[in-house]
């Protein structure tokens, strides 16, 4: 199953969730990230060292995708 994130204008979002379920489309609600995570990710940026960091590019041209 394929998961898809659109940007509606305010004015149309019930609308368009109306017809999605109609059609019959599950409609997942905002997540929300418990504080404790934030916590460990605020944490880790703390303790991050510049000269170790690399730009996304290079960093995902590091990683191995089943897929690919």
């Amino acid at each position: 199953m394929k998961q898809i994130t659109i940007k509606l204008p305010n004015e149309q979002l019930a609308f368009f969730k109306q017809l999605v379920e109609k059609l019959g489309f599950e409609i997942e609600q905002e997540l929300t990230i418990p504080e404790s995570h934030k916590d460990i990710v605020r944490d880790r940026i703390k303790k991050s060292k510049s000269d170790e960091l690399l730009p996304w590019k290079e960093a995902r041209k590091k990683l191995v995708f089943k897929n690919e």
